[in-house]
């Protein structure tokens, strides 16, 4: 299959290994930050391949594992309302808030649809005038823009039942809070290629220099992944710290600008909680006020809405690097994709999900 079997070629994977295998003289921690990166990491078993002291561990980049569980309560509030279409991408349906999740909303009766893009929820609205119509708008900087655009459509076709209930959160300030951590164990990073798409490599800079920390921007195929290992690991060992891009077939420097300005255009930076971390400041994206009516959290009044997270569940450790999924005592056990107890079990990009997948026999 073109453009997919080229990134994943048995014997160019042997040589990059043989590579890293005849580079490294010390044990280093490098943190792949996508969970797309974790599952493919996990799924070819690319960490067992690699010179023994150098262990990958789990970052923070799964938007559906960060959405706050107090805004999972408010869509399950929003959804379960009479007269409300509740439309949000599938991985969210089964994300455990504190007391229901949108799936067994659906289950008892509530209008709750998947959809693959927001402007499938604009055009929901259009066709259900007498009907409020909420879009669930989680992710990072690369989901960000295509729903800012969603709100600027629906106020060009003069829609006044669409809003967007907004949970965006932004790579770099999570970034600065892990390698600032007094706890930190990350000794370099693979950071995520498609945010860098949308944003560039601008913003990682500053922190490859204050933390001295290499930081490479990588794709998600076998070989991107094993170069850009290598890559991370020849700065270490090297003594650099610098930002390097292995998705140069895709990133620029400074990334899509017209997605930037839409993005920029709607949205505003805002302090933002982050599941199992706690709030990160500046971390996330708000609506600015000239799009206070597309706001689902003013339109539906739940402020104040959320309960606590389950005692037993630890994926905060885990999105933080410092826990392995299957560390965690109630991994398999309390904790299944049948019965999650957090998000990190049931995103198609969460860690937990990813070994519980992949590895689940014959863990330790």
């Amino acid at each position: 299959m073109k453009y997919l079997d080229e990134y994943r070629d048995p014997a160019a994977a042997r040589r990059l290994v043989e590579a890293i295998r005849g580079l490294v003289t010390r044990p280093w921690n490098l943190m792949e930050v996508c969970g797309g990166q974790t599952h493919a990491i996990v799924r070819f078993g690319i960490d067992e391949l690699l010179p023994e002291g150098v262990r990958l561990i789990h970052g923070p980049g799964c938007p559906v594992c960060v959405t706050p569980i107090e805004l999972i309560d408010k869509a399950v509030a929003i959804a379960a309302r009479p007269g409300v279409i509740f439309c949000s991408f599938g991985d969210m349906l089964r994300v455990p808030g504190s007391a229901s999740d949108l799936f067994r909303v659906r289950s008892e009766g509530g209008d709750v649809r998947v959809v693959y893009s927001p402007l499938d929820a604009v055009r929901i609205a259009a066709e259900n005038p007498g009907r409020q119509v909420v879009f669930f708008a989680v992710g990072f900087e690369t989901t960000a823009p295509a729903n800012a655009l969603s709100v600027l459509e629906a106020r060009r076709l003069g829609l006044a039942n669409y809003s967007v209930l907004v949970s965006h959160v932004l790579v770099p300030p999570a970034l600065e809070a892990v390698l600032g951590s007094p706890d930190r164990i990350v000794d370099g990073l693979l950071a995520a290629g498609h945010v860098c798409a949308v944003m560039g490599t601008e913003a990682y800079h500053p922190l490859a220099a204050r933390h001295r920390v290499p930081i490479v921007v990588t794709a998600f195929e076998p070989l991107d992944l094993l170069q850009g290992i290598h890559m991370a690991l020849r700065q270490l060992e090297e003594g650099r710290a610098e930002v390097e891009n292995q998705y140069d077939r895709v990133v620029r420097p400074g990334g899509n600008p017209a997605a930037r300005a839409v993005m920029d255009e709607v949205f505003r930076v805002a302090d933002r909680a982050w599941r199992g971390i706690g709030v990160i400041p500046m971390s996330g994206l708000v609506l600015r006020e000239a799009f206070a009516a597309f706001d689902a959290e003013r339109v539906f009044e739940v402020e104040g809405v959320g309960g606590p997270e389950s005692p037993h569940c630890r994926s905060g450790l885990v999105l933080q690097g410092l826990l392995k999924p299957q560390a965690c005592p109630a991994f398999g056990t309390l904790c299944t994709p049948d019965n999650p107890l957090g998000a990190t079990m049931v995103s198609g990009e969460g860690a937990c999900a990813a070994y519980y997948r992949y590895r689940r026999h014959g863990l330790a």
